[in-house]
Parts: structure tokens; C-alpha cells; sequence
């Protein structure tokens, strides 16, 4: 393996030990904030989208970039179904992160390692343009993070106008 694919591998043990560790207690949730880092992650990844040069893409591409932004929100809801959400006696809202969705997260930078290794490979005798990849990994961390702060959203929304704690069972 190259320096190139051990790194991440190296970085992943240490980002999850510090993601596990900043996520054993629960944090402030100012949900009339939310929207800011999905409008940062679009803004930032439509710009490089949009700046980067490349050939006009066929109507596989355009299907693998609304597969990976379905598949991406997909697994935005689902992590941020994970988080639970508890208002506490002062009225703030408190949110903490399931390690179910740590792991989903490990999984697809995992995922997206091991795909990457096979791509830069094997790309040229698939016929698959690694640009097509690259932007449909961009569009999947859009649907991520837009999904999962919506759905956080809405359960916080529901809790502050008086529905009950949002709990999640450990069988999620």
C-alpha cells in the first residue's frame, strides 16, 4: 500500500476515538442554528463542483449523482434518527450521538477508502470516469448532512412544542 492509502487508514482508529470520546455526554442543541452547516457544505461543495473542469457528463453520471445523493440522505435520516434528543429542566435541548451512527460513518470512510483503491486501478478497464465518482462522493455528503440535520431538526421542533423526549433504542 501507498502512503496515500495508509494515512487515512491510520487517521480513522484516531478521529473515532476522539469523535467517541467528545460524544459521552450530551451537548447543547440549538436547533434556530441547524441550517448553517448544510448551507456551508453546499455552498462549498456546489462551488467546487461547479469550478472544477470536466467533460459534460452523460446520463449515467447524472443517474449515479441522484443515487448517491438518495443513497446519502438515506443515511442522513437513518443517523439522525440515532441521535437522541432530550430537553432538560432549564428548557434547552440536549443531543447525544448514538455510537450506531459512528459507526456508519466509519464504515462509509472505510468504504469510500476501499473504493477508491479499486478505482484508481481498475478505472480505465470499467470505462468510469473517476471525476463521475469523485462528484458522486461530494453529493453523498450532501444528502448526509442535510438529511440527518433535518431530521434532527424536526424531532427538536416537536419536543420544544411539547411532545415528549426522543429516545432511541439500543436495537436501532
Amino acid at each position: 500500500m501507498t502512503p496515500e492509502q495508509i494515512i487515512p487508514l491510520a487517521v480513522i482508529p484516531v478521529v473515532l476515538v476522539l469523535v467517541l470520546l467528545r460524544n459521552r455526554r450530551p451537548r447543547v442543541l440549538r436547533p434556530r442554528w441547524m441550517w448553517v452547516m448544510p448551507l456551508l457544505i453546499l455552498l462549498g461543495i456546489s462551488a467546487g463542483l461547479y469550478f472544477t473542469p470536466h467533460e459534460p457528463f452523460g446520463p449515467a453520471a447524472w443517474a449515479a449523482f441522484a443515487a448517491a445523493l438518495a443513497i446519502g440522505a438515506l443515511a442522513g435520516w437513518w443517523r439522525g434518527k440515532t441521535i437522541t434528543i432530550q430537553k432538560a429542566a432549564d428548557g434547552t435541548l440536549m443531543a447525544q450521538a448514538s455510537p450506531f451512527g459512528l459507526i456508519l460513518i466509519v464504515g462509509l470512510l472505510l468504504g469510500r477508502t476501499a473504493i477508491r483503491s479499486v478505482m484508481e486501478s481498475q478505472a480505465a478497464s470499467w470505462h468510469v470516469d473517476a471525476a463521475v465518482i469523485t462528484d458522486a462522493f461530494m453529493l453523498f455528503a450532501v444528502g448526509l448532512v442535510v438529511a440527518q440535520r433535518l431530521e434532527v431538526f424536526i424531532r427538536a421542533r416537536a419536543i420544544l412544542a411539547g411532545g415528549a423526549d426522543s429516545h432511541v433504542e439500543a436495537a436501532a
